[in-house]
């Protein structure tokens, strides 16, 4: 079956059922139109290659959205180098492998702007890709992503009718987000911390480094509108395509905006001693302009849903 043959209700495997980017995608409204499996890890262990390999031989899925991995912001990728690199080379290896030998035609892989080099020019085109060293605290997971991302390559190559293609998207935020310090993300993490200090009347928070580094955040229910296109409109897509706002913010810009949403207006205080990673993260948004989609969310209302999600599900 070719992708443009996808039946009226497609099939649809989400792996990381349980992730904050597969949440985001099963809850876009396009995905009530698919018959969507989105198993939990307690339901489906995709490090166990044996299991992987009957559940697509069971379902037989039309498509399959690899969303799944062992994520985590710059504390636990540094505290955890191992389980970063294996665990996600063992689930991108399972993932897209059974997905190929059960004859599925199409895979969305989801990569990660960390694979870019460290020195790479901003805006990070694709074909940046393995073209320079890492940023050593999140190597690991970048290896991963590479390997998934070459493996989906590598296959096309030998069968060019295969439809196996992949999504860089910027950093991302959102509802379903984790909050706990030592697994969030920057938007989460700062969120977190600004709400507690507004809860304890506290004068001062604390930024890592001097808050000049630029990031790019994209709330999570952007790249699922994105992934949505994608099911619908694959055959279009170039192989290999980031997905990103195209302009970014610094930290301190970012710690500002929280402040403004959360209603905390203390001073921020600087720990110079504290690693920050890259100086800038920006991707290169040409390939997905020219195919025709751009992200909605402005960065105070992703914000505030996400903020809106702590409050009912965390806080």
């Amino acid at each position: 079956m070719s992708a443009s043959a996808l039946p009226p209700r497609p099939r649809v495997w989400l792996t990381g059922g349980q992730g904050m980017v597969a949440r985001n995608i099963a809850e876009h409204a396009a995905a009530a139109g698919w018959e969507l499996m989105a198993p939990s890890r307690a339901e489906l262990d995709l490090e166990c290659a044996e299991a992987v390999q009957a559940f697509v031989r069971e379902t037989r899925p039309d498509v399959v959205i690899h969303a799944a991995g062992r994520v985590g912001g710059i504390q636990a990728n540094i505290a955890h180098p191992v389980d970063f690199l294996v665990r996600n080379v063992d689930i991108g290896r399972n993932v897209i492998m059974a997905t190929h030998a059960a004859g599925v035609p199409r895979l969305i892989n989801l990569a990660s702007s960390c694979m870019y080099p460290r020195q790479g020019q901003n805006p990070l085109r694709e074909e940046l890709v393995l073209a320079g060293e890492l940023e050593p605290t999140n190597e690991g997971y970048a290896i991963a992503k590479i390997f998934a991302t070459r493996l989906c390559q590598y296959l096309r190559r030998q069968e060019p009718a295969l439809q196996y293609k992949t999504l860089i998207p910027c950093n991302l935020y959102g509802r379903f987000d984790k909050f706990d310090p030592a697994h969030s993300h920057l938007i989460p993490a700062v969120i977190r911390k600004i709400h507690e200090a507004k809860q304890a009347g506290a004068a001062t928070v604390e930024i890592w480094g001097d808050g000049l580094a630029r990031r790019e955040f994209m709330d999570a229910a952007d790249l699922a509108d994105a992934v949505v296109r994608h099911v619908a409109q694959g055959e279009s897509a170039p192989e290999l395509m980031n997905i990103g706002l195209g302009f970014d913010y610094t930290i301190n810009e970012y710690y500002a905006a929280v402040a403004r949403v959360v209603g905390w207006q203390g001073e921020f205080v600087h720990d110079l001693t504290k690693p920050v990673g890259m100086r800038q993260k920006l991707v290169d948004v040409s390939r997905q302009t020219a195919w025709g989609w751009a992200p909605q969310i402005s960065l105070e209302q992703g914000i505030a849903r996400c903020y809106d999600y702590f409050l009912d599900k965390v806080a």
